[in-house]
C-alpha cells in the first residue's frame, strides 16, 4: 500500500512537470502577444535600489504563476471528471478528496484568481497610482480569505487544536480563528514579499512544499501527498523558464496562490508551528519588511538599503543568480532541519 501510494506520487510529479513544460511555450506567447506586463514599476527615487538593478526588467511578461496552478487544477478537475464518468484507471489519478484536498484546492483557486485581478489591474493601470492593489488591500484580501478558511475549519470540521512539537496537541477554542486567520495572511504576505528576483519564490517554495509531501506522506494523507507532488512537477517545470534571465514573473497570481495554499498546508496537517524550518527564507523577507518601515516610521532611519531584504544584499553587490542561489541553499538546510525535528517529535 505505502509503496503503492509512493509510485502514485511520483507519477503524478512527473506528469505535472511534463505538462507545465509543455503549456508554457503557450502560455508565453499568450503573455507576450498582449503585452502583459506590469507598466508601472518603483521608481528611482522612491526606490533606488530597486530600479537600478530591475529597471530593465519592465518589458518582462507577468502572470506566470497561471502555469502552476492552471496545471494543478486542471489535472485535479481532468482525472476528477473522469473517475466520476469512467471510473477504473482514472481513480488512480484523482487526488480529489473531500477530507483532504477540498480546503487546498479551493484555497489555490480562490487565491490565484484574486491575484490574477490584482495582477490585471496592475498591468492596465488600475487601482493607486495605476499600479494594482496596495498592499494595505492585500492584507484585506488575504484576511478574508483566511477568515473563510477559518470557519471552515472550525465550525465546519471542527478543529480547535493546534500541534506544539514535543508538547502534543493544545486547545485553543476560538483562539483557533485568529491564529488560523494570522498563519494564512502571514504566508500569503511573505510569499508576495519574496517574489521578487528571477528564480527565488519558486525555489523557496519547492522546498516547503516539498516537506509538505514528506510529512502529508508519512500521516498517510495520500491524496494530499498527490496535490503536493503535483505542485512540485509545476514549480518546478516553472522554474525551468523563471531562472535567471527569467522569461516571465510570477505576479500575484502565482505568489498569493501558493503564499496561502501553503499557510493551508500547515493548518491540514496540523504543523503550523514547523512553517519557521519550511519557510524561513519567506519569515526573514518579510520581517526585514517590517523592521524597515517601523525605524523609518519611529526614528526616520533605514535599517536596510532597501527591503525586503534580497534587495539589501543587491544593493551590497551580490549578484541576483548569487542571492537566489544562497537563500535556496538556507531553504534546503532549514527544510531538512524542520523535518529531522518533526520525525523527532513524532517518534521520540
Amino acid at each position: 500500500m505505502v509503496l503503492f501510494e509512493a509510485v502514485r506520487a511520483l507519477i503524478m510529479f512527473a506528469m505535472a512537470f511534463v505538462i507545465a513544460l509543455l503549456i508554457t511555450p503557450l502560455v508565453l506567447h499568450f503573455l507576450k502577444k498582449f503585452d502583459f506586463k506590469k507598466k508601472n514599476i518603483r521608481d528611482e527615487k522612491s526606490a533606488p535600489v530597486f530600479y537600478q538593478y530591475h529597471k530593465d526588467k519592465s518589458s518582462t511578461p507577468t502572470m506566470g504563476g497561471i502555469i502552476i496552478w492552471g496545471t494543478v487544477v486542471g489535472i485535479a478537475l481532468i482525472f476528477f471528471l473522469a473517475d466520476a464518468a469512467f471510473g477504473g484507471f482514472a481513480s488512480y489519478f484523482n487526488f480529489v478528496n473531500r477530507a483532504e484536498t477540498y480546503v487546498p484546492l479551493a484555497a489555490l483557486l480562490f487565491a490565484a484568481l484574486v491575484g490574477l485581478a490584482d495582477d490585471l489591474f496592475g498591468i492596465f493601470g488600475i487601482g493607486p497610482h495605476g499600479g494594482g492593489l496596495k498592499v494595505k488591500h492585500k492584507l484585506l484580501l488575504y484576511a478574508v480569505v483566511s477568515l473563510i478558511g477559518a470557519w471552515w475549519f472550525y465550525f465546519r470540521l471542527g478543529w480547535s487544536t493546534v500541534y506544539i512539537p514535543f508538547l502534543g496537541n493544545v486547545e485553543l477554542g476560538w483562539w483557533y480563528i485568529p491564529f488560523f486567520v494570522f498563519i494564512i495572511v502571514a504566508t500569503a504576505f511573505s510569499s508576495n514579499e519574496t517574489d521578487g528576483l528571477d528564480g527565488l519564490a519558486a525555489g523557496v517554495m519547492l522546498f516547503a512544499f516539498g516537506a509538505f509531501a514528506v510529512i502529508s506522506f508519512v500521516t498517510h494523507r495520500y491524496d494530499l501527498t498527490m496535490m503536493n507532488a503535483t505542485l512540485l512537477g509545476a514549480l518546478l517545470a516553472f522554474l525551468w523558464f523563471n531562472i535567471h534571465p527569467a522569461k516571465f514573473f510570477m505576479g500575484d497570481t502565482g505568489s498569493m496562490s501558493l503564499g496561502i495554499t501553503l499557510g493551508v498546508m500547515a493548518m491540514v496537517t496540523n504543523t503550523a508551528f514547523f512553517l519557521p524550518f519550511f519557510g524561513l527564507i519567506l519569515v526573514i523577507e518579510s520581517l526585514s519588511v517590517i523592521i524597515q518601515l517601523t525605524s523609518k516610521k519611529l526614528f526616520k532611519k533605514k535599517i536596510f538599503l532597501s527591503t525586503p531584504i534580497h534587495h539589501h544584499f543587491q544593493g551590497i553587490g551580490w549578484l541576483e543568480s548569487q542571492i537566489t542561489m544562497r537563500f535556496w541553499i538556507i531553504s534546503a538546510v532549514m527544510t531538512i532541519f524542520g523535518l529531522v525535528v518533526f520525525f523527532l517529535a513524532r517518534f521520540v
